[in-house]
């Protein structure tokens, strides 16, 4: 399933979302104008590379400005590695991000957003200690995003695109049906990466799993007014922030 737009009206304009967005935007221009080996050294430098934080045997093998180092947690969510990559992330956080921004406001959403994403590389670190690989992206941080939404907009509704052999069928469904679709396939694929061979590669899956949770879990610090659960009448447990 892939989701189109959701059907949720917000308060506010999303300014952080959008400026979020534009930053990434310039980030992967300016990646575009790299040769494929500055690109490389790019991605090695400022990208979130999980030796640098849980393998004491890295700090003997790479001298680095210590200040780089702790950057990186930061800077690895602005870079992305394609076209599909970021168009995927960014139309994703189009999506979640201005309704999250508009509970949270401009300047919570930006720390909650910056702080659940190095909160799930670290916990893909902590999953592959050893990999030199390095992580780029803003999944995590989308995750988080998308695991906020999943609490505070459970019965919002999103219109998803199913293609089945070809043809496109589109329809609404409640987002926490998508949310749930969607987190599971994080949770087995990061499950199956684990019993194959190099499986670190390709997409950090544990990066999702730990960003969703952190965003479903914290995003209550950052309420900029009174946030609290209740219960609706379905019986399912929703947070709300005023």
């Amino acid at each position: 399933m892939i989701p189109l737009q959701d059907i949720l009206p917000r308060r506010n304009p999303p300014i952080m979302t959008w400026l979020i967005i534009l930053i990434n935007v310039l980030v992967f221009f300016h990646e575009l104008h790299l040769t494929p080996y500055q690109r490389e050294i790019f991605f090695h430098t400022w990208g979130f590379i999980p030796a640098r934080f849980f393998d004491p045997a890295f700090k003997g093998l790479v001298v680095e400005p210590f200040y780089e180092k702790y950057l990186t947690l930061i800077t690895h969510l602005f870079i992305h590695g394609g076209w599909f990559h970021i168009i995927g992330n960014m139309w994703t956080l189009w999506i979640f991000g201005d309704n999250v921004e508009d509970r949270l406001g401009p300047f919570n959403f930006l720390v909650f957003y910056l702080g659940c994403g190095i909160l799930a590389s670290l916990f893909h670190g902590f999953i592959y200690p050893h990999s030199t690989i390095p992580v780029v992206g803003a999944s995590g941080a989308i995750s988080a995003v998308m695991g906020a939404y999943f609490v505070m907009f459970p019965f919002a509704r999103l219109l998803v695109l199913f293609p089945i052999l070809f043809i496109p069928f589109f329809f609404e469904i409640p987002a926490f049906l998508y949310l749930i679709f969607w987190f599971f396939i994080q949770f087995y694929s990061g499950l199956f990466s684990l019993v194959i061979p190099g499986g670190v590669g390709g997409i950090a899956w544990f990066a999702h799993i730990g960003g969703f949770i952190a965003g479903a879990t914290l995003h209550r610090l950052f309420c900029k007014g009174k946030c609290k659960f209740y219960k609706d009448e379905y019986g399912f447990w929703s947070s709300f922030c005023h």
